[in-house]
């Protein structure tokens, strides 16, 4: 399972390039307007890059699993309940609610299955090094991980492609949105990939 460095180091870049339009659309969009849905879209997709970031840091984990595993079990019930009672004045649709769940139990099934270590106590995740060996528990949720994301990054590829080319003109930030959906979905796509071959 383990990342070589060279790699985590470039992976990490991007999912860190992840974070800035993430705060930008926290900073500057009108919530008001686009509806309490889409803020909370925007926190979760912060949340995810944020947690990539420290799972395939080369410079180590600094919250332990079971902090960010409390977060995702919290974001994934938030989201799948929302996507149980979409309503229209949320601003989002019911698939990106259904999205954000699934992201989430995918990361707290990440964080629970990959290798863990440090000192016999198993609280952090070890993914980044040459020398790490192992592979998901449970591989069978991983595969499914890697088609569920690599599906999701194809449709996310599509819309983004079909918002540039549409006449109307998208409500702010959801281009930076779905290109950082699509990122994001390949990004965890390949992890999931790298943690099913160890």
């Amino acid at each position: 399972m383990g990342v070589p460095t060279a790699a985590a180091w470039a992976v990490t870049a991007v999912f860190a390039l992840l974070v800035q339009p993430c705060v930008s659309r926290l900073v500057r969009l009108d919530y008001t307007g686009l509806g309490p849905g889409v803020r909370q879209a925007d926190v979760a997709g912060l949340l995810m890059a944020l947690a990539m970031v420290a799972m395939v840091s080369p410079v180590g984990f600094p919250v332990p699993v079971a902090g960010w595993q409390a977060l995702f079990v919290l974001s994934a019930c938030w989201f799948f309940a929302a996507g149980l009672r979409e309503r229209s004045t949320r601003g989002v649709c019911r698939r990106c609610d259904f999205h954000h769940a699934v992201s989430a139990a995918a990361m707290v099934y990440m964080f629970a299955a990959m290798p863990h270590g440090d000192a016999g106590h198993s609280v952090w995740p070890v993914m980044v090094g040459e020398d790490v060996t192992g592979t998901f528990a449970l591989p069978a949720v991983a595969f499914a991980c890697v088609l569920y994301f690599a599906v999701d990054t194809a449709v996310s590829v599509r819309h983004v492609a079909r918002t540039r080319r549409g006449a109307a003109s998208p409500p702010e930030g959801a281009v930076s949105r779905s290109v950082c959906r699509t990122v994001m979905s390949a990004g965890m796509a390949g992890l999931f990939a790298v943690g099913l071959v160890g």
